[in-house]
C-alpha cells in the first residue's frame, strides 16, 4: 500500500462503518416512480438507542415522446422530490428506517438550460427541442390509459423497513432488509401508486482491499408492487432491483462518488421508456463539513435511455449524532 494513503486508510477503518453511505437515488420518471423501489444504502448500523437523520432533495426533467403499435407514451415535464429519512437502531444489529416523500409535478423550467447543454456539445435530444418548453404532459393510451396536464403536489408514498446486520468485520459488512411501501400518495395526481409494496434485499458495505481509500456499497432485492390503477392492465408486478456503489474518500472533509442502479420495467410494454430494465448511472461529491454533518451534491443520467429522466440534480444533507463525520 502507498504510504500517502495509509493515514487516509487508517480513518476509513476507524470510521468508515458509520460514516459512509451510498448516494441517495430514487428512478424519478413518473411510471417507475410509482413504485416503491429502495434507494440503497449502508448495510451498517448506528449504536443502539441512535437517530440518524437525512434530507434529499432532487429534481428530474423528463422528455419521452414514443409509439409502438397501439400504444403512445408521452412524458414531458419536470418532477421535484424532498424526503425526510429518519432511522433508529433497535439494538446492536437491528434498525428501523422510516422516510417519507413530498412530490410535485410540473412544467418546471429545465428546458431551456438541457436544450442549450444538448446544443452546446451536439448532442441528441430525443426531439425535446421540437416541442414547447416547460409543459407538464403526461399521457399514456393502449392496454391502459392515464393522463396529467394540471400541477400537482403533496405527499407521496411514505416506506417503513427494518434491517438486520447479519455479518460484520472490522471493514464490512452485510445485511438483509424488508420493507413496506404504503399508499398515502394520492394515485390521481401521480403522487403514490394507489397501492402497497413489498420488498426484501440484501446488502453489503465494506472498504476496498487495495491501495486507494475506497468504500463499496452493493444491494440486490425482489418487490412486489400492489396493482395500480393507473397502469393495471401493463403492470409487472414482481421486479427485481440491484445497484453498486463507490465512495473513493481523497480527504477527511472529501469524498468523491460513483454508483450503478438498475431495476425490472415497471410494465409489461414494447415503448422502452416503461418497458425495459432501467439504467441509471450517478456521480457526486460528499463534503463533511462539520462535525456530524455531511453533505452531498449529485447528478443522475440514464444509462438505458428513456428508462429514467434525461437528468436529475440531487442533494441531501445527513446528520449523524452517533458518530462523527469529519
Amino acid at each position: 500500500m502507498g504510504l500517502k494513503w495509509l493515514p487516509l486508510c487508517l480513518l476509513v477503518g476507524a470510521q468508515g462503518a458509520l460514516a459512509e453511505e451510498p448516494l441517495y437515488v430514487k428512478n424519478l420518471s413518473p411510471v417507475a416512480g410509482l413504485v416503491g423501489l429502495p434507494s440503497q444504502r449502508s448495510a451498517d448500523i448506528s449504536p443502539v438507542g441512535k437517530f440518524d437523520l437525512a434530507v434529499h432533495g432532487s429534481v428530474a426533467s423528463h422528455y419521452v415522446s414514443e409509439a409502438r403499435g397501439a400504444e403512445f407514451l408521452n412524458l414531458d415535464g419536470e418532477t421535484a422530490r424532498l424526503a425526510l429519512e429518519a432511522r433508529y437502531a433497535l439494538s446492536e444489529n437491528w434498525d428501523l428506517q422510516l422516510e417519507v416523500p413530498w412530490l410535485k409535478h410540473s412544467g418546471g423550467n429545465l428546458d431551456s438550460l438541457i436544450d442549450s447543454w444538448h446544443s452546446l456539445w451536439g448532442m441528441s435530444d430525443g426531439g425535446r427541442s421540437n416541442v414547447e418548453r416547460d409543459l407538464l404532459d403526461y399521457r399514456y393510451t393502449g392496454a391502459d390509459s392515464f393522463a396529467l396536464t394540471d400541477d400537482s403536489s403533496g405527499l407521496g408514498d411514505t416506506s417503513l423497513s427494518l434491517s438486520y446486520r447479519f455479518y460484520t468485520a472490522n471493514t464490512a459488512s452485510a445485511a438483509v432488509v424488508a420493507g413496506y411501501k404504503f399508499a398515502t400518495g394520492d394515485e390521481a395526481d401521480f403522487l403514490g401508486s394507489g397501492a402497497d409494496d413489498a420488498y426484501i434485499a440484501l446488502r453489503f458495505s465494506g472498504d476496498h482491499e487495495g491501495d486507494l481509500p475506497l468504500r463499496w456499497h452493493g444491494q440486490l432485492g425482489y418487490l412486489y408492487a400492489g396493482e395500480s390503477d393507473l397502469i393495471a392492465n401493463i403492470q409487472e408486478q414482481h421486479l427485481w432491483f440491484a445497484g453498486l456503489g463507490l465512495d473513493w474518500r481523497i480527504s477527511q472533509s472529501w469524498s468523491l462518488l460513483g454508483q450503478l442502479d438498475a431495476h425490472a420495467a415497471p410494465t409489461d410494454s414494447a415503448i422502452q421508456g416503461i418497458g425495459e430494465t432501467a439504467v441509471m448511472l450517478s456521480v457526486g461529491a460528499r463534503w463533511r463539513f462539520a462535525e456530524k454533518w455531511a453533505l452531498d451534491l449529485s447528478l443522475v443520467e440514464d444509462l438505458q435511455v428513456e428508462t429514467a429522466p434525461d437528468v436529475v440534480f440531487q442533494a441531501g444533507v445527513r446528520w449523524r449524532p452517533s458518530a462523527s463525520l469529519a
